[in-house]
């Protein structure tokens, strides 16, 4: 039986590893992108990305990592056919990549590196309901970065647990500006905002002491436990 606990794996990706090395690993659609992948570092990146993604699942369902099959839902989630309650997502930027893995749930997790941005008020236009973007404005200017990032990550992670992604309309998600780990509201479809529960991962030693902003939102009472850091 799937373990309903939330299982973190922080994978520091290295700049110049033989990414090859992770080829037997990956299954005909994988080898097919990545064939398609020109730029070299992009190439590496994705490698290393699907090929810690399947060692990390082979060693939580004790399977061979090539042996497991992934596949994808008609919006582009992708799930375990042969283990339906095991339920997974993962992250990437720059160098880093958080994978999460639980059971018996809906699961999705963002990560992001702050960076100043010119256009940030034109995004909290578009992605923020009035009270997120009310709330914004009302920062100083030296708390908007990281505060837009800590609310965009939480808005990512719920249209990935759903599995629309940002087609479902970030706007929509509403993030409770006065309780940050909870939802105001949630488009029509997907319960009640009570049902889903949000976990900032900003402040954790993993993704603090790297300047990343994370979270994890789910539709379960299920603990989070981070795992070994993984060296690529």
């Amino acid at each position: 039986m799937p373990d309903p606990n939330i299982h973190l794996w922080h994978v520091e990706l290295a700049e110049d590893a033989d990414a090859d090395r992770y080829l037997p690993l990956l299954d005909d659609t994988e080898l097919a992108h990545a064939h398609t992948l020109s730029h070299p570092l992009i190439r590496q990146r994705y490698l290393a990305v699907r090929g810690n993604l399947r060692l990390l699942l082979a060693d939580y369902l004790q399977q061979a990592p090539a042996a497991i099959g992934i596949a994808r839902t008609e919006t582009g989630k992708p799930y375990l056919p042969a283990h339906p309650q095991t339920v997974f997502n993962i992250s990437h930027t720059a160098r880093h990549l958080i994978v999460a893995i639980a059971g018996h749930c809906q699961l999705g997790i963002d990560i992001e590196l702050p960076s100043p941005r010119p256009n940030l008020a034109v995004l909290v236009k578009k992605c923020f309901a009035d009270e997120e973007a009310a709330y914004w404005h009302g920062l100083p200017p030296t708390r908007q970065t990281l505060e837009f990032y800590r609310f965009w990550t939480k808005k990512e992670a719920f249209v990935k647990a759903t599995g629309r992604g940002i087609a479902l309309g970030l706007k929509h998600c509403v993030i409770n500006p006065e309780q940050p780990e909870t939802f105001l509201r949630l488009p029509d479809g997907y319960g009640e905002a009570t049902t889903w529960r949000i976990i900032d991962l900003t402040a954790t030693e993993q993704l603090e002491g790297h300047g990343l902003c994370g979270a994890v939102v789910v539709d379960s009472l299920a603990q989070v436990s981070w795992e070994r850091l993984v060296k690529d």
